[in-house]
């Protein structure tokens, strides 16, 4: 009970801590680069705290997305040959990866854009984007595109559901997914048919 109260007296002092902002950014990097855990499950209860800042909390967050997207690129781009089999075998598998790389060839854009979306570590765009030597600014425009979707559609589900976006979120987070994926898909689609 105290471990209890106490992770919820400092989850209260971040909420209203003037480095709330920064902190996000910081906790976006992470977990676009190291902490494959999903942020929604912070960003949703602070956006519902700080609804005044709730648009602010979508940007800094996505932010964050992109400077650990450009770390990861990096990482990708000039250390594959030394730490690539350490990072694949933590976030997926070796056939996993080459099936990136070659989506990464085939259809860059779009597929960093549906990583981005969907709840797949977002590490291994980075790292296949990296090591295909794949254009950097295409790179983080899909990347800052598919983050911005994901952080911003939080932020709207809270401005109108307000203290029942999460229990709306955890409830339809599955659909959402699905129809978001089928939708980014079908225009990936498109522009290949077009």
């Amino acid at each position: 009970m105290a471990i209890q109260k106490k992770l919820k007296q400092k989850t209260r002092n971040f909420i209203e801590s003037k480095h709330m902002l920064s902190g996000i950014t910081v906790a976006s990097f992470l977990e676009s680069t190291i902490v494959p855990i999903p942020l929604e499950a912070v960003l949703v209860p602070l956006m519902q705290a700080r609804r005044e800042k709730l648009w602010l909390i979508a940007l800094m967050a996505t932010l964050g997305c992109i400077v650990g997207a450009l770390f990861g690129y990096a990482l990708g781009y000039y250390l594959f040959d030394a730490v690539g089999d350490w990072v694949i075998n933590s976030f997926s598998s070796p056939e996993q990866f080459e099936n990136v790389k070659q989506q990464m060839h085939n259809q860059g854009f779009w597929f960093v854009i549906t990583l981005g979306i969907v709840p797949i570590p977002f590490q291994i765009a980075m790292l296949a984007a990296g090591a295909t030597k794949y254009s950097l600014g295409l790179f983080l425009l899909a990347s800052a595109i598919s983050r911005a979707i994901r952080y911003f559609a939080l932020a709207v589900v809270v401005y109108y559901a307000g203290n029942k976006a999460e229990q709306l979120i955890s409830k339809h987070k599955t659909k959402a997914m699905i129809t978001l994926t089928v939708f980014v898909i079908g225009i990936w689609w498109l522009t290949t048919v077009i």
